[in-house]
């Protein structure tokens, strides 16, 4: 049986947000999820099931990604501006908590 070294660090899943294009940890970025009944809501766990996509966790970040339509493309649904409006809410009461 190969031995494994004591120090060897576990793998960081990276994505890639929609707004800025950078790569980041998975755990720095917001994901936001397409429910199977269509619903668009952020996944703060990120378990939540569907099609998922990753923000960081500004809302200049939500709005890059939704004026070029990244985040339309990304869960395969037209995203309303109330839509965006009511992500940038949520995404703003999960900042102040977390701040």
């Amino acid at each position: 049986m190969p031995s494994t070294p004591q120090n060897a660090q576990k793998k960081i899943p990276m994505r890639q947000c929609l707004g800025c294009r950078t790569m980041k940890p998975k755990k720095e970025l917001l994901r936001v999820v397409r429910s199977p009944e269509g619903e668009l809501t952020l996944d703060l766990r990120g378990r939540a099931n569907g099609r998922g996509a990753y923000i960081c966790r500004s809302a200049e970040c939500l709005k890059r990604a939704a004026k070029s339509r990244a985040l339309a493309r990304a869960l395969g649904k037209a995203v309303s501006d109330d839509i965006i409006a009511a992500l940038r809410q949520q995404m703003e009461a999960e900042n102040e908590q977390n701040a």
